[in-house]
């Protein structure tokens, strides 16, 4: 089974896709600026062909600061050139303004009081290059990404969620069902029961997907504002559609878990289902909670204003997605290749 793709009506459009770093540039937006004081350094850096966590590490050692009390937003890929901050404990705003690493340069440091936390981001803006694309399909393209502006991206998780090897969710299935040994590594452990969640919700958008449900609202469900976050119960549904239709809200789909919000009715149901078609109960998640204790998340994104540029057989696209949606996902529709399977059960 094959993640279903939103805009079917379209054929796949060859092109190629990152075949250097340039062709995947990312430039966090971030919830909140440093404040010029405190012990935390945070520092906007630019890396190219490392992970987040190489490049930290490089900076750290640079300056004789200890990685383990560093810091940082979320984790960009390594194929790539991006921008992101990080904060770094034990330095100065000058000493790492005057470093000089190979794939690592530092843009701008000021100091604040708290480390930098995962999650602590509002959006991310993306850069995506494709090369050799045959001119006649640059309408095609355009139709891709005006569907995409209109009904939404589906909010699924990229395979970059799922491990190297693409079978984290896989191992996690096994150990929570009590058929292996759970990692020691209380990382390994997390990691891969992130991927069982992902896995399952991307099952549960797949299906709307499908059903051509991605932005409909159904009784009972949970749903989410767009500005604030807030979570509530769909009752009326002439109303909630029409917010939801007006882009205000968005239905949300389940990331499995002992605190996470239930829906009610019918919706309720059919997420006990997912759980039941794997093997998982409540007991199981409950066993779990402290590291992964569940949440919701919109099934689908809003992608508004998405550029695009064309230079002979290369077109550049510039658009900004919300923090923890993948770029990748928006790609893949147009290239309608390298999807990732659900991969339990």
């Amino acid at each position: 089974m094959t993640l279903p793709y939103l805009t079917t009506s379209v054929a796949p459009v060859e092109a190629e896709f990152r075949s250097t770093p340039e062709d995947f540039e990312v430039e966090e937006v971030p919830a909140y600026a440093p404040s010029g004081t405190g012990e935390h350094i945070f520092a906007f850096i630019e890396k190219r062909e490392l992970t987040t966590k190489d490049a930290v590490r490089a900076l750290c050692e640079s300056v004789g600061a200890d990685p383990k009390a560093a810091g940082w937003a979320g984790l960009k890929d390594r194929h790539a050139i991006t921008r992101q901050w990080i904060s770094i404990w034990g330095t100065t705003p000058d000493a790492l303004s005057q470093t000089a690493l190979d794939g690592v340069r530092v843009l701008a440091a000021a100091p604040h009081p708290h480390k930098l936390r995962t999650g602590h981001l509002q959006a991310n803006r993306f850069r995506i290059r494709l090369r050799q694309l045959d001119r006649s399909r640059i309408d095609d393209v355009r139709r891709v990404l005006g569907e995409i502006e209109t009904r939404g991206l589906p909010n699924y998780y990229g395979e970059q969620r799922f491990g190297r090897e693409g079978d984290n969710a896989r191992r996690a299935l096994r150990w929570v069902l009590g058929e292996a040994r759970a990692p020691r590594g209380g990382f390994q452990r997390k990691m891969q029961m992130s991927a069982l969640q992902s896995d399952l919700f991307n099952r549960f958008v797949a299906e709307r997907v499908q059903s051509s449900t991605l932005g409909q609202v159904f009784a009972g469900e949970v749903m989410k504002k767009h500005d604030s976050g807030g979570l509530f119960i769909a009752t009326d549904l002439e109303d909630t559609q029409a917010r939801a239709d007006a882009w205000e809200i968005s239905p949300t789909g389940p990331m499995f878990g002992a605190k996470m919000r239930w829906p009610e009715g019918e919706a309720l149901a059919r997420e006990e289902a997912l759980l039941q078609e794997v093997g998982l109960t409540l007991d199981d998640l409950g066993k779990w909670k402290r590291i992964a204790p569940g949440t919701r998340r919109f099934v689908r994104i809003p992608v508004p204003n998405i550029g695009v540029t064309v230079s002979d057989n290369t077109v550049d696209l510039e658009f900004t997605l919300p923090a923890g949606s993948y770029a990748t996902i928006l790609v893949r529709e147009i290239l309608k290749r390298d999807a990732q399977p659900p991969q339990t059960g």
